[in-house]
């Protein structure tokens, strides 16, 4: 307030005569109200009184005017405010509508180049030391000089005495002169070489700086060279499809992918060589991290900012299709980047971690699975696909609702970390017609049909692996079918019998496949299945092969070979005799 209020000087006025204060006056200004008053009063003390009765009504008003602007300016903050949070909330819906087409636009493929470290060695070369000036002495006084030169006036010349005195007096300061300027002489000297000194150690101290600037400036450089070697070698291996360089490339491209903030990017990847396919495990974002505003309103009356919000029903809609856009988008970056033609399918698997709400426990689980080949997929245009109906199209498995998070059984799912698996080795092409199957070494006939059914599999992009050999009945082999209408994993099991199969093998193998939580198994017999044996598997997610059909799967895939029970039982135990003897 002291700062609006500007006062006047304070007037007496006098009567004619000049003998008697007839009144005072004060004038006073208010620069913020543009007002100003003269008041008047008897004496100084009514005077200032008055002043001061003015200055707190106006300063009342003042404060009033003030209090109503604050409330304007913050009404007119909260309005903006709002306008603001609405923009937002308008832009994170928009972000989720787009998360398909907004990718199409942007090439997501890394450029090996860009990976390589370019920068400069970042510290200064040392600066050279600069010698300091050599100090200077002055010229040797001469006796010519006009100091030292007495001059005679017209009673020096008369008289000797006083000439000779002068002379005397101009000598005595051309010594003395001299003195001085040895002194000087000296001391310059001593101060130059100490500046010779001083200048040979900063030079000393400036070569071993640079030494050590260069020491590290080639190590900087080798270190760099050596970091960019390696980017050219996994350029290189990249290129000649070496199966963890390709799985790291894919990581880099889906790193890459800008989502909005919040979004989970969390993803595990796994490249088949054998068959070209990549899976992708990926971690969804769940219905709690999808936006829910949809404005923000000013309510002056309640001073308050209220959101409203999208309903339920929209919520629900917009997880889902964000899902489906997300799954085909992951997709289309790999393939788009697959600059090493790696690729010749995709598997995507995801996956949302969310509560339970009947048990109130996180479980993470997969709601959606793809499989699709990249001759396939490249010949959609995704700016144009509804993302629902496309992965439809592209036999995707999913429930019918995703925001349900209704678990379903991923298409292709393997587990690298099963200890049981182990390499498999070729038994097929040593085939021929006089090859007895059910004759065969035991080991030998479980990696005959892990190889068989692996060629039968290749197709749809099936991988097939097996087990450890322990001739116990346990799973021989196991089968990753990504056909998502017969597929998943599929428990296989080989029985070289010469004898009819009952039923407790096709027991076993039933409850082999519920232990391991496969959607099918398959019992492959060199013999044939007696009747209570066929029976049992009605029904039941079970498939027995015998003989014949063995030898039919075989000539599918270009091998023969025959099976003579009454001849294998013969060489067995022939071979059993040998072994005790």
């Amino acid at each position: 307030m002291s700062n609006l209020v500007k006062t006047g000087e304070a007037k007496a006025h006098y009567n004619a005569a000049g003998t008697r204060v007839l009144r005072c006056t004060l004038e006073i200004f208010h620069t913020g109200l543009n007002e100003h008053k003269l008041i008047s009063a008897p004496d100084t003390y009514v005077l200032q009184n008055k002043a001061n009765l003015q200055m707190e009504k106006w300063s009342e008003k003042w404060n009033l005017l003030e209090a109503k602007r604050k409330r304007n300016e913050d009404k007119e903050a909260n309005f903006e405010e709002a306008e603001r949070q609405t923009k937002e909330a308008e832009q994170a819906l928009k972000d989720i509508t787009n998360l398909l087409i907004n990718s199409l636009s942007i090439d997501n493929s890394v450029s090996w180049e860009t990976l390589k470290s370019i920068e400069p060695f970042p510290d200064k070369v040392p600066d050279k030391p600069i010698k300091s000036n050599y100090k200077s002495c002055s010229s040797m006084p001469r006796k010519s000089d006009d100091p030292f030169v007495p001059k005679f006036s017209f009673f020096d010349k008369l008289i000797t005495f006083l000439r000779n005195k002068k002379i005397a007096l101009h000598e005595h300061l051309f010594r003395d002169a001299i003195s001085m300027w040895e002194d000087e002489k000296m001391a310059t000297e001593k101060a130059n070489k100490q500046i010779d000194s001083q200048y040979d150690v900063d030079m000393a101290t400036w070569k071993s700086d640079v030494s050590e600037w260069e020491a590290r400036k080639a190590g900087f450089l080798l270190k760099q060279a050596d970091h960019n070697a390696k980017i050219d070698q996994m350029h290189k291996d990249y290129l000649g499809k070496k199966p963890d360089l390709i799985t790291e490339f894919c990581e880099m491209v889906l790193n890459n992918s800008h989502y909005p903030d919040g979004f989970p990017k969390d993803f595990e990847l796994e490249y088949n060589p054998d068959n070209r396919i990549i899976i992708v495990e990926y971690q969804l974002p769940n219905l709690e991290l999808m936006p829910k505003v949809k404005e923000v309103k000013y309510i002056a009356s309640k001073n308050e900012l209220k959101e409203a919000f999208i309903s339920e029903s929209q919520q629900s809609r917009m997880f889902d299709e964000s899902m489906f856009s997300i799954a085909l988008r992951t997709i289309h970056e790999l393939f788009e980047a697959d600059k090493a033609t790696a690729l010749d399918a995709i598997s995507f698997n995801g996956w949302v971690k969310a509560i339970n709400k009947a048990t109130g426990k996180e479980e993470n689980n997969c709601i959606l699975s793809l499989q699709v080949k990249k001759e396939e997929f490249c010949q959609i245009d995704l700016r144009n696909v509804d993302p629902r109906t496309c992965f439809r199209n592209l036999k995707g498995v999913s429930g019918s609702r995703l925001s349900s998070l209704t678990p379903i059984q991923p298409i292709l799912q393997m587990n690298r970390k099963d200890k049981r698996f182990i390499e498999g080795y070729a038994v097929a092409d040593g085939l021929d017609t006089s090859t007895n199957l059910a004759a065969m070494d035991w080991e030998d006939f479980e990696h005959l049909i892990r190889e068989v059914f692996e060629k039968e599999f290749k197709a749809t992009g099936g991988e097939v692996k097996v087990t450890q050999a322990s001739r116990d009945g346990g799973v021989d082999a196991v089968a990753f079918d990504p056909d998502p209408i017969r597929g998943g994993k599929i428990v296989i099991q080989a029985k070289r019998y010469t004898n009819t199969v009952g039923v407790s093998a096709v027991r076993d193998l039933y409850g082999t496949v519920m232990n391991e939580g496969a959607t099918k198994g398959i019992l492959v017999s060199t013999a044939s299945y007696g009747p209570d044996a066929c029976e049992f598997a009605k029904g039941k997610p079970l498939t027995l092969l015998n003989g014949s059909n063995l030898l039919h799967l075989l000539e599918k895939h270009g091998h023969h070979a025959k099976i003579d029970l009454r001849e294998a039982k013969k060489i067995i135990a022939e071979r059993e005799d040998e072994q005790q003897r």
